[in-house]
């Protein structure tokens, strides 16, 4: 992959916006992802970046919800300060964007690996269609999201990427939602959003 680390503090236009680069933000000059239209019909390819700046473009992607066996705690992630939306936010296990010809559970299941250094059979849920703009004005998320779920016994062993993940845990889901109440904008928006329905298709 070939990619440029801007200037810290340099302006940087792409699409008609100007750009901030978070500290220690990396763009990943050659990824894409799928255009997706509301009903997530591929629509084809579409640059990374382009696909978050500007009005942001509708795009797949799919959010990972690990559970315990007991279904009674799952484990989140706090992003890592160099992610250039919602850096330091907590959210799901992990979410991403499935790579051309690979499904959602794939992708989940190699994603899992990338962040957390492990992985699991992961089972697809409902999808759902979202936009949300970063807070610090770093770019737009405009997403057409698969949710994904997966069982680990809470003794499995992780070895997060720094890169991507500044720390995670295991936490109760009757204090999570206590915490996501409490410290709505502490979570990212789409962890708000897809939770319950993570929750809804754990229990069908």
């Amino acid at each position: 992959m070939n990619a440029i680390v801007p200037p810290i503090g340099k302006r940087i236009q792409l699409k008609r916006k100007t750009f901030t680069p978070p500290l220690g933000y990396t763009f990943p000059m050659t990824r894409t992802v799928i255009h997706t239209d509301e009903a997530g019909s591929d629509l084809g390819d579409v640059g990374l970046l382009a696909a978050h700046t500007g009005t942001g473009i509708r795009h797949r992607a799919f959010s990972v919800y690990v559970f315990n066996p007991e279904k009674s705690k799952m484990i989140i992630q706090k992003r890592s300060a160099k992610k250039m939306l919602w850096p330091l936010f907590w959210a799901n296990t992990c979410c991403s964007h499935p790579l051309r010809g690979e499904s959602s559970s794939e992708a989940g299941e190699r994603r899992l690996q990338e962040e957390l250094g492990f992985t699991c059979a992961l089972e697809e849920g409902p999808s759902f269609t979202y936009r949300a703009e970063d807070p610090s004005g770093h770019g737009v998320e405009d997403e057409y999201d698969t949710i994904l779920t997966g069982i680990v016994p809470e003794d499995q062993h992780m070895n997060s990427n720094p890169e991507e993940v500044l720390e995670w845990q295991w936490i109760s889901l009757a204090a999570l939602s206590s915490d996501m109440a409490a410290k709505k904008d502490q979570y990212a928006p789409w962890f708000h959003l897809g939770l319950p329905k993570a929750l809804s298709s754990l229990q069908s």
